[in-house]
């Protein structure tokens, strides 16, 4: 990935003005941050932002894509620039895969293991070891798609089950809800999972893969990245659920951070900005690699998962979804 630049996480309402080749951002009560374009990689815009077509003009000129996070935290979609790095080669070679039922189904499978090995790994392994072992004789004899993902989401209820014993009671999730979120604890794991998708439709966005062919979700699945939605579930247990088990253990995490109502529940506005923090320095940890010999941030780590599909697409080499090793 780009080195030089970086991501821009936007926490507070703004507008974004354009002055010559660089971006400025004007927020209420606070001085304007005047920002080089080419210090930009993207931007995620987790509160309300307000940008014209003179500035939608040079994003895209530079190829920075705009992520939107709704009210509630979900994904809410990107501007994403004409320009992409995507061939017309690697989509070919892509979508023969992805029709192809025997290896589309064999990436399926090793998406849905090392998803939930992830999970285990961060929750808790000797309580998942049972319903992981059920969920990989599962997988063994899975036919489809839907079967996999099926056997996926009761192994799921088994992750959040064990979570909750984890959690103080006004954070326990008692089952995942979206749209809105029923409580804080799916407050926290919505606004999580909405930006890990983002970032990993930045990293697919920079190889020649399509984001809207899947292997595990449907081709273009409810118009979204389906691909995303495919390589962002084994990283949203390192990011989300290891980030809730962490900040509560910890005590970090307060009833104040959270706007609760009948039945919903938000990230307050400071909440918010504690959160991407959070979430900003997370992705910055970096990691010993084995194949590669260097240290490597966790936001790398999704780029070097595309690459890989991009490469068992495109030559055949075996692909090994992310799997946490440390």
């Amino acid at each position: 990935m780009p080195a030089a630049a970086r991501t821009y996480w936007l926490t507070s309402p703004c507008r974004i003005r354009r002055k010559d080749e660089s971006l400025i951002i004007e927020r209420d009560n606070a001085a304007n941050v005047h920002v080089p374009v080419t210090d930009v990689r993207d931007i995620v815009a987790c509160a309300e932002t307000d940008l014209n077509t003179s500035v939608v003009a040079l994003l895209n000129r530079h190829r920075i894509n705009v992520h939107l996070l709704s009210y509630y935290g979900d994904y809410a979609g990107s501007l994403l620039t004409s320009e992409t790095s995507t061939s017309g080669e690697t989509v070919l070679a892509q979508a023969r895969v992805a029709q192809d039922p025997h290896t589309s189904l064999a990436i399926a499978r090793s998406i849905v293991d090392a998803c939930a090995f992830n999970v285990r790994r961060v929750v808790d392994r000797k309580l998942l070891n049972r319903p992981y072992t059920v969920l990989q004789e599962s997988i063994k004899n899975s036919t489809s798609q839907a079967h996999l993902m099926g056997a996926e989401g009761t192994f799921r209820r088994s992750a959040w089950e064990v979570i909750d014993t984890k959690l103080p009671d006004w954070l326990q999730l008692g089952g995942r809800s979206r749209r809105p979120p029923k409580n804080a604890g799916n407050a926290f794991i919505s606004y999580v999972n909405g930006i890990t998708y983002a970032r990993v439709l930045t990293a697919v966005r920079l190889t020649p893969l399509h984001s809207g062919i899947a292997f595990l979700h449907g081709t273009m699945e409810r118009q979204r990245h389906s691909l995303v939605l495919d390589l962002s579930e084994m990283f949203k247990p390192l990011m989300a659920e290891r980030l809730l088990l962490r900040m509560a253990g910890r005590n970090q995490l307060k009833e104040h951070h959270f706007d609760r109502d009948t039945n919903q529940a938000m990230l307050s506005d400071a909440g918010r900005k504690f959160v991407v923090q959070a979430v900003r320095d997370e992705f910055a940890v970096t990691v010993a690699h084995r194949t590669l010999g260097r240290n490597v941030a966790y936001d790398e780590l999704l780029y070097l998962d595309a690459l890989a599909l991009t490469r068992h697409c495109l030559e055949g080499a075996a692909y090994k979804p992310f799997r946490i090793w440390w």
